[in-house]
């Protein structure tokens, strides 16, 4: 478990090999911060925000989307409204034409009820998650759908409140490594096996029935906020995991 002191991004951030960087956005600041934020999203972006049904669902696309764009500027030396994105098959965004000094610059998002988590890295693609920990007593149910036969043991095994915690680690750990690998849930989550028991540590048991390939990957469990856990998916090695929460700055960031 990581805190996540405060931080704003204004000064402009560095992020060193063998770090992940990840950054708690909360979704539902005061309004003249959503207006800020806001007005570094590009045309496509707020068309897509106009389509949402409901003014709360468009509020947390417009703060994510303009937190994402602020992290990524003062990354990369520029300004929010300058960064360009780039769509995978399935709507993953990526950096379009990065400057050559952040060519290995990679990020993932995801966002749960009102708070978002961010995570950058330089090197192999990385997978995060985060979920709200609502009332989920129909957890065991819907793990005999999802989960692995090993999984569901140890869930069955768990008593109490603990149980839904250890349904979310599971689910958060599975979602960040499937995003990792950029498949989302077109695979078969119960193609691997993950730790999931409150306290123990978080890692790949096995991987298509294979400890040797699950080895390989680095997992970390999170706790953003009261009544959230998240978690991080990545291939290769040991990673310094530092966490903050985002600031908005109060000035539109200028690069040096």
């Amino acid at each position: 478990m990581t805190g996540f002191p405060p931080r704003s991004p204004a000064a402009g951030l560095e992020l060193q090999a063998g770090e992940i960087h990840v950054w708690s956005v909360q979704l539902d600041p005061p309004p003249e911060q959503v207006e800020r934020l806001g007005r570094s999203l590009s045309t496509d972006e707020w068309e897509r925000a106009h389509r949402f049904r409901f003014e709360k669902h468009r509020r947390q696309y417009v703060v994510g989307r303009g937190a994402l764009r602020t992290l990524l500027a003062a990354y990369l030396g520029t300004r929010p409204e300058a960064v360009r994105f780039r769509y995978g098959p399935r709507g993953k965004p990526f950096l379009d034409s990065p400057p050559a000094s952040a060519a290995d610059l990679q990020f993932n998002l995801s966002n749960s009820d009102e708070m978002a988590l961010v995570g950058f890295v330089r090197g192999p693609e990385i997978g995060v998650d985060i979920e709200y920990l609502k009332p989920m007593p129909d957890c065991e149910q819907i793990s005999e759908r999802f989960f692995s036969e090993s999984e569901r043991k140890v869930l069955r095994g768990i008593p109490g409140r603990a149980k839904e915690e250890a349904f979310f680690n599971c689910w958060t750990r599975k979602e960040a490594y499937l995003k990792a690998v950029g498949e989302g849930l077109a695979a078969p989550l119960d193609s691997f096996d993950v730790t999931l028991a409150p306290g123990d540590p978080p890692r790949m048991l096995t991987l298509e029935g294979d400890p040797e390939r699950a080895a390989r990957w680095f997992f970390h469990h999170l706790v953003p906020a009261e009544m959230y856990v998240g978690a991080v998916a990545i291939e290769g090695g040991a990673w310094e995991v530092r966490t903050w929460r985002f600031t908005a700055p109060s000035q539109p960031f200028s690069p040096p």
